[in-house]
């Protein structure tokens, strides 16, 4: 099981590329975990940066929430990224024992991890995967 960040989200739906290859490929291999806070974040991103209509993103979030395990996770006890937001991440994947964060966040990649859990940036997901196999 692991999460993905927006960022990631993001770039899976504006570009083909290891984003993309690697949602398609955690859809149909993994369990990913997204939260309320991700998906709105996404939506909101997909319109007011990247263009899209209101109905395409919410044709894209709708895709997302389909082939992910929604949950609610309660905020995190201490602030530990720089961004705020970022943290919603780290208290979703802690509250699910998530096995690993996948990100492009600059933010969240320069924690490394976070008790115990990697966080990864995409490319670096591949090694992961088949080390875990």
């Amino acid at each position: 099981m692991f999460t993905k960040a927006k960022s990631n989200l993001i770039a899976a739906f504006i570009a083909r590329g290891t984003c993309h290859e690697l949602l398609e490929h955690c859809a149909l291999r993994h369990t990913i975990l997204i939260s309320d806070f991700i998906l709105n974040e996404f939506e909101t991103k997909l319109v007011s940066n990247f263009g899209f209509t209101a109905e395409e993103a919410a044709a894209a979030t709708a895709l997302v929430r389909n082939r992910a395990v929604l949950h609610s996770p309660k905020p995190l006890s201490e602030r530990v990224c720089r961004d705020r937001d970022d943290d919603n991440v780290l208290a979703l994947a802690v509250a699910t024992s998530a096995d690993c964060i996948v990100t492009g966040d600059k933010d969240l990649l320069d924690l490394a991890e976070y008790q115990g859990l990697p966080i990864l940036a995409p490319g670096r997901f591949w090694q992961f995967d088949s080390y875990r196999r």
